[in-house]
């Protein structure tokens, strides 16, 4: 499905509604409840994912929602999606609670399990990034859009996401191979949007992730010409299991990075 310029321009419209009632609970004393697996659940998570979910049921009625925080979910039912709208309607909550600013609004389209398209808003800074399967890769200055690509050659000193204080053994073991590698700290899926307009080089995740985490900033970090890739090297695909979890993946800006990895 070619994701035509109204629907585009709708979806990215909604990000930014979301995006202000997140921050109407940001500016204000919240509570902070937990969910079952003890993530961190506020009233923004909540008033974000019926924004949403209200606007792209009235955008596409034909398509289905799937949102982290959709209730019930069948699992057979979604398996029969071949397309959806998959949503985090606040990704990085503890970001949210820390209030520092890295957190965002994740909406993908999901097209027999590709992330066909793409958007990510930052609610504090108004930054909003979008992408789509052979429309290319875009930050959304004012109302303007100006594009963006992964940077390539990836020539050292190499850029890496991960965490400046708390590394696991496998993150640590590739900073090792990668000598002369620069950290970046970033949260949320903001570090997708630094992949694509090339201030990231790689960003190595081992340990579990949503579905919902990484679909918008794949398709947007694949429209800038990187990719997203299991250890065995194959694109990350969505909504195809029976878990709503991803396993270890790499997201590279340029795809010549990887042969420099360890085996």
């Amino acid at each position: 499905m070619t994701v035509s310029t109204d629907r585009r321009e709708a979806v990215i419209a909604l990000a930014r509604r979301a995006a202000l009632e997140i921050l109407a609970v940001y500016e204000s004393p919240f509570a902070i409840e937990h969910k079952q697996d003890r993530s961190p659940l506020t009233a923004a998570d909540l008033a974000s994912h019926r924004c949403i979910v209200a606007g792209l049921q009235a955008l596409t009625p034909e398509i289905p929602v799937l949102s982290e925080e959709s209730k019930d979910l069948d699992i057979a039912a979604r398996r029969e999606w071949p397309t959806l709208w998959l949503v985090d309607p606040l990704d990085g909550t503890r970001e949210f609670i820390k209030r520092n600013g890295e957190f965002t609004v994740n909406i993908a389209l999901i097209e027999h399990g590709v992330a066909t398209f793409g958007v990510i808003q930052q609610p504090v800074t108004g930054a909003l990034w979008h992408g789509a399967a052979g429309a290319g890769a875009f930050r959304r200055e004012g109302d303007a859009d100006v594009a963006i690509c992964s940077r390539k050659p990836a020539s050292a000193p190499l850029r890496i996401a991960a965490s400046r204080s708390h590394r696991d053994a496998r993150t640590q073991a590739l900073l090792d191979a990668l000598p002369g590698s620069e950290v970046v700290g970033c949260g949320s899926s903001l570090k997708f949007c630094r992949i694509a307009e090339g201030g990231i080089d790689l960003y190595p995740r081992f340990g579990p992730t949503s579905e919902w985490d990484t679909a918008a900033g794949q398709a947007i970090v694949e429209a800038a010409g990187g990719a997203v890739l299991d250890p065995r090297g194959r694109p990350l695909r969505y909504n195809q299991r029976d878990t709503l979890l991803n396993g270890d993946f790499l997201a590279f800006g340029d795809i010549a990075v990887r042969n420099a990895l360890p085996a």
